[in-house]
């Protein structure tokens, strides 16, 4: 199989189910940002050390493929393909990994800025990708395209576990979080 079709070459791609749209619909970006995250979750796996939380990434990596394909589907046509499933236990599984982690985090008393290591910044870039794509399927919704609202639902939810490990990340290697402090002049 080539790697290049030669398909896409004039801005037009497949969605799942045959239905050519431009490169620059919505749906598009919004999958191919899941996928950008998903290369970014890579990323900060690479810089953590607990087996646990290397796990978990794997597991969520797994779940972003899930989003991604359920993205890449034109919701009007029936596919021969059968795409896994997002379950509400997949979002339980991410609110108890914040809650662990949190359970060792000193209360937060002040706006961070993202720094201080790479891991952490690596956790923070994932992070507001991750918000870029919950807003490109928020824009979906609005535009009355059909999205699963546990995909909404996770992405929140994943936000918040990526802010929380930037934390948890830091504080285990030993760095102090940077404070913002705003000018007043």
């Amino acid at each position: 199989m080539k790697i290049y079709t030669k398909t896409g070459d004039k801005g037009k791609t497949s969605l799942i189910g045959g239905t050519k749209v431009p490169k620059s619909n919505i749906r598009i970006d919004a999958y191919g940002t899941v996928d950008e995250l998903n290369s970014y979750i890579g990323l900060v796996n690479d810089y953590i050390a607990d087996p646990d939380t290397k796990n978990l990434l794997r597991e969520i990596q797994d779940r972003l493929f899930t989003i991604g394909s359920a993205l890449a589907c034109d919701p009007d046509k029936e596919t021969k393909l059968k795409i896994p499933d997002l379950h509400e236990a997949d979002i339980t599984l991410l609110e108890k990994a914040i809650d662990t982690m949190n359970e060792e985090l000193p209360p937060m008393r002040f706006f961070v800025l993202p720094g201080g290591h790479v891991a952490v910044s690596t956790c923070h870039i994932a992070r507001c990708v991750c918000r870029r794509t919950e807003r490109l399927c928020v824009g979906m919704q609005e535009q009355d395209m059909f999205i699963e609202p546990l995909i909404l639902k996770y992405i929140n939810r994943l936000s918040d576990y990526l802010f929380v490990l930037a934390r948890w990340t830091g504080h285990k290697l030993g760095v102090e979080e940077i404070p913002w402090k705003p000018r007043v002049s």
